[in-house]
């Protein structure tokens, strides 16, 4: 019995989709500039540091001019252009002055990472209103502001972009004393779910990490504490803090081409601590 011919189907490729394609990726070395909040110390830096390795200019955004331009000097030296910004990540309004100098200096931003963040806890009923102000401005608003920023230039001149917005495990995991911070880390996971919506038919990419207990200054207090450090080890299946380049290479992994197709999720980066039950 004959066969019939096979039925060759073509699938078309939408205009904007085959527009989209034909688009400068963040993987285009011309074209990989990174904006790093927060990177004059802890995670910023060591994000700050590996982006540079990995081929990226980086601006080193952070409220304080000393730390901004040390950790410049360190991508300069690391033989990648940078650029210290003073940004003040709660000012909506200077988000933009912050990403059109950065460009400027640079050229066309095409990666964000928003580490700026601040910890204060304490019981709900007694935190005054200018702390929880303070701690849903920086965490929170900060990140959104930046993110904003940076898109709006993107959209201006139709340039991918990829974003990592850095969240926390105490997003998804309420401790007593940190309902400001709970909050503020929660409303991060949320914002880049939403972002990744919004922005995806621009070729905006937005995700987030949640990183779990890293060894840095803002966790000095509970790691520097013998009583505290051996409980929240407990804690963690791997039975260790991570390190700041951890987290680093989780955030690079997400601006890279290897994550071009994901958009909208919140990657652990906790030693199993969410696994636990």
């Amino acid at each position: 019995m004959a066969q019939l011919p096979r039925r060759v189907v073509r699938r078309r490729t939408h205009p904007r989709h085959r527009r989209r394609l034909a688009r400068v990726s963040v993987a285009d070395p011309g074209r990989r500039v990174a904006f790093v909040t927060g990177a004059g110390r802890g995670i910023g830096r060591s994000v700050t540091l590996l982006l540079a390795s990995h081929g990226w200019d980086v601006a080193c955004a952070d409220r304080d001019a000393g730390e901004a331009a040390a950790t410049a000097g360190l991508v300069a030296a690391a033989g990648r252009r940078s650029a210290a910004v003073i940004h003040e990540v709660t000012d909506a309004p200077e988000a933009d002055t912050a990403v059109a100098f950065a460009e400027s200096e640079l050229g066309p931003i095409t990666g964000v990472v928003t580490c700026a963040g601040v910890e204060i806890t304490g019981p709900a009923t007694e935190l005054p209103e200018r702390v929880v102000r303070t701690v849903v401005d920086v965490n929170l608003l900060g990140s959104f502001w930046t993110a904003a920023a940076v898109a709006r230039s993107a959209q201006a001149d139709d340039r991918e972009a990829a974003m990592v917005l850095v969240a926390s495990v105490n997003g998804r995991t309420a401790f007593p004393g940190q309902a400001a911070y709970t909050a503020s880390k929660g409303g991060v996971i949320a914002l880049a779910s939403a972002l990744a919506v919004d922005w995806a038919p621009s070729g905006i990419r937005v995700n987030a990490v949640a990183p779990g207990v890293t060894d840095t200054a803002m966790s000095a207090g509970s790691l520097g504490d013998p009583e505290k450090r051996a409980a929240l080890l407990a804690r963690i299946p791997m039975a260790r803090p991570a390190q700041p380049e951890e987290i680093a290479e989780a955030v690079a992994f997400l601006l890279s081409p290897a994550a071009s197709y994901i958009t909208g999720i919140t990657l652990p980066v906790d030693g199993g601590w969410s696994s636990r039950a």
